[in-house]
């Protein structure tokens, strides 16, 4: 089998994600739910995870950073908790349905939102930025990469936009995360949402957010907490504040190995891994009658995705027969990305996404390559 699905989930994970999450059964508890060496144990490990997280995004602070269940459920609690009726706020047409959705719940309960298109090559028109601010625009929430075209976010240019006209900073980070490097301080991010059975290498279920000092937001759940028990209200110390219930401790427990494998080889040397898989691969397509890819392939900085199309082939089919006929992991469909698509104007026929990881190897992709050729002919 050969996985080039890695956008979707990373089922190809350093082996010693598997082994401490099978060690975490039989070493922690529940953290801050009692002194005994188990539930000391999960505290311990939840803590040095948190610490990595935060040293890996750059803040200063590991009690900024609050574990979630995935990128979605952060996007949720940062956009549910900081976006108020009344304001305005800005999104792209790049976005995933986990910014999407929440945003058009939140117009729906008052909020003006507006939606800054995209080019033909699925790149942010960020000169109609200025055209879009409002008296009471309050917020800019996008994405640091697109899921389908793999295009990365000019973040210089939209914290300085959102720093010079006072606008809080909501990033998605759901394809970066561990890929390509991000300082939350450098780039001016107030709430940064990530996910950890991507690029983190962590198991399902786990992810989170990162917050800026001085920036607080209401609970998006309330409930046992281990600390203030007789309290009426959660507590609003950070990162207890969003954090209501047991956390996965398995599932960090996976997700602390994860973020150690990346210590060791380094964000940027798993970047210019992948990128240089992605670009072997586009090398040995480009020739290919009839083939469309999607997305600004020039660009100096990229998520390792290629999503394309085969002349009218539906990407269901094309898929189906990479799995069937050679093994070949690939996501085809709409990707969660609908407004992508209808810019592409390929909202029925969808598009073929392959998205690489540094596990991967170039014979994966020759073979890979080939099966396209082949499919073509």
């Amino acid at each position: 089998m050969i996985y080039l699905d890695s956008s979707a989930t990373s089922f190809l994970k350093p082996p010693q994600v598997a082994e401490a999450v099978f060690k975490s059964f039989s070493t922690i508890g529940n953290a801050g739910r009692g002194a005994h060496a188990p539930t000391l144990n999960a505290s311990r490990l939840i803590y040095d995870t948190r610490d990595k997280l935060a040293a890996l995004f750059g803040s200063p602070d590991p009690s900024r950073i609050v574990f979630a269940c995935n990128a979605t459920e952060a996007l949720n609690i940062a956009i549910h908790g900081a976006v108020h009726t009344g304001e305005h706020v800005i999104t792209t047409a790049c976005e995933h349905n986990s910014v999407l959705r929440p945003l058009y719940l939140k117009e729906e309960a008052g909020t003006e939102l507006t939606i800054i298109p995209a080019d033909e090559k699925g790149r942010i028109r960020y000169d109609l930025l200025n055209a879009s601010l409002k008296p009471n625009t309050a917020a800019i929430v996008l994405t640091h990469a697109s899921n389908l075209t793999g295009n990365v976010t000019d973040m210089a240019f939209v914290s300085d936009f959102a720093k010079k006209h006072g606008l809080l900073l909501i990033v998605d980070a759901s394809q970066t995360a561990g890929s390509i490097p991000i300082n939350v301080m450098d780039m001016g991010i107030d709430i940064l949402c990530f996910t950890g059975h991507k690029g983190l290498f962590g198991p399902q279920g786990t992810g989170g957010l990162y917050l800026r000092e001085g920036l607080t937001l209401p609970p998006f759940k309330s409930g046992g907490s281990g600390v203030h028990s007789f309290d009426r209200h959660h507590p609003a110390d950070m990162p207890t504040a969003l954090e209501a219930g047991t956390l996965n401790g398995h599932g960090i427990a996976g997700l602390n190995a994860g973020l150690d494998y990346i210590q060791s080889i380094g964000v940027k040397n798993i970047h210019n891994k992948e990128i240089s898989l992605a670009r072997r691969f586009l090398a040995g397509i480009t020739d290919i009658p009839d083939l469309k890819i999607y997305g600004d392939m020039d660009a100096p900085l990229r998520a390792p995705i290629v999503s394309l199309n085969i002349g009218d082939m539906s990407s269901a089919s094309v898929s189906d027969i990479l799995w069937e006929d050679y093994e070949i992991c690939v996501r085809a469909g709409a990707h969660c990305a609908p407004l992508m698509h209808k810019t592409f104007g390929t909202e029925k026929q969808g598009a073929v996404r392959f998205s690489f990881s540094c596990f991967n190897t170039e014979d994966e992709i020759d073979r890979a390559v080939q099966a396209l050729h082949e499919i073509s002919e």
